[in-house]
């Protein structure tokens, strides 16, 4: 079954919590895939990860650039992984039927927004009963991941 991590974010917004999870992840998964909800969210990240680091950026692409076997993170509003990713990342409430077909899925999800949080917790549900191993990680107020 696959590994699912839930992570709340409360303090950090996506646009900072995405790119530190990915830098991190990158160094053992090497091949990412990240679905978002919005093609205007796709072109957001691109820009983000290419800038949010001034040493350095988090190589990557999208539909507009090709290359997608080459991309070690792909980004997506699809249910595609034509870089060969055992990782997923979901965002934006963004959900996939395709879960099982990697080893880990990680769901960030917006901890200041009832709609967003009530979906998390049914997604939550709806993967227990499927079988799944289930973590659950929350931003504490420095904005560290606390496993709970």
């Amino acid at each position: 079954m696959t590994d699912i991590r839930f992570y709340h974010m409360i303090t950090k917004r996506l646009e900072q919590a995405l790119p530190e999870l990915l830098a991190k992840a990158i160094t053992v998964q090497p091949r990412i895939v990240v679905k978002a909800g919005s093609r205007e969210r796709i072109e957001t990240l691109d820009s983000l990860l290419w800038t949010f680091d001034p040493a350095g950026f988090l190589p990557h692409g999208y539909i507009r650039d090709g290359s997608e076997a080459d991309q070690p993170v792909w980004l997506t509003t699809e249910d595609d992984n034509p870089n060969g990713a055992k990782m997923l990342v979901l965002t934006d409430g963004a959900t996939s039927p395709q879960v099982a077909d990697f080893d880990l899925c990680c769901e960030l999800f917006d901890g200041n927004d009832d709609e967003s949080v009530a979906a998390a917790r049914a997604r939550w549900a709806d993967y227990k009963v499927a079988g799944h191993d289930l973590t659950y990680f929350q931003q504490d107020e420095q904005g560290r991941w606390v496993k709970k």
